[in-house]
């Protein structure tokens, strides 16, 4: 297992999430593709482990035959596992929650492999500087980095309660709909970008396209060899000193998860 050493200031079980699985309806098996001699899964434990919060790191995928690969990675990095439902994401956030007795609960997708580990520390930062205000804390409602620097921090009660009363099939998909569409169950706080800029819609460093690989994948070749905890800042600086990096999958810019959905997310949720 995975220990960041450094000092919480909670004594508090934090836990970092990553869902993972091999299916994917437009990039089959992304999250196993090769950069720089590793997993892409591999590049992003090793970004989320550069943290200077407390934490532990634990993968979550599927308990399907197609998904063994990406268990045997995770025994290959160290990193504990938990395998449950594959379309049922929330409890299979619940479940591996609840296996490693977790107070604080953090949800970082696997195709964010370019996140930048100061963002994580940021939002950790806000939500225990707020511990007793807040039940979940993101930098996505509304979005202002990145795209691909999604962090999602919760409280395992806030978890639990959504656990036991969602229902909708896009709550169950992506965990924490029933969250922060309900401020009056849960007290909900946001991070935005220090910048005071928005690029939610701009920049893409997520992967879900062969595009969004190649990009990823020559960000990676450009700056890890210099500085393997490259920042966002660095990404940003090189894709204005190479803006035919930035137009590789540019075309994607504005897509994201709520264009399937947008007959079931509130309008003020919905980005797209």
């Amino acid at each position: 297992m995975i220990n960041l050493k450094f000092p919480e200031k909670m004594d508090e079980h934090v836990v970092i999430i990553v869902p993972a699985r091999m299916a994917s309806s437009r990039l089959y098996g992304k999250v196993m593709l090769p950069i720089l001699g590793k997993s892409l899964l591999a590049r992003m434990v090793e970004r989320v482990g550069m943290i200077q919060h407390q934490a532990n790191i634990v993968i979550a995928t599927s308990e399907g035959a197609e998904d063994d690969v990406i268990a045997q990675e995770a025994e290959n990095l160290n990193v504990q596992c938990y395998r449950g439902s594959l379309g049922n994401l929330l409890d299979r956030h619940y479940q591996a929650a609840k296996l490693f007795n977790t107070d604080v609960v953090v949800k970082i997708p696997a195709d964010c492999p370019l996140i930048d580990p100061r963002i994580i520390d940021n939002v950790l930062e806000y939500f225990f500087s707020n511990r007793q205000k807040f039940d979940y804390v993101s930098n996505l409602y509304p979005a202002t980095y990145p795209d691909g620097n999604d962090v999602e921090v919760m409280t395992m009660a806030c978890l639990k309660q959504a656990w036991e009363n969602a229902g909708r099939p896009h709550d169950l998909e992506h965990t924490s709909p029933y969250i922060y569409e309900n401020p009056l169950i849960f007290n909900i706080g946001n991070v935005t970008w220090e910048t005071g800029l928005d690029y939610s819609m701009s920049h893409r460093f997520a992967l879900d396209h062969p595009e969004d690989f190649y990009f990823i994948e020559r960000v990676f070749k450009e700056l890890y060899p210099v500085c393997n905890r490259f920042s966002c800042q660095d990404i940003l600086n090189l894709l204005k000193l190479k803006p035919e990096i930035y137009e590789i999958n540019a075309r994607y810019n504005s897509t994201n998860w709520y264009n399937k959905h947008l007959s079931e997310v509130k309008p003020e949720f919905a980005m797209a």
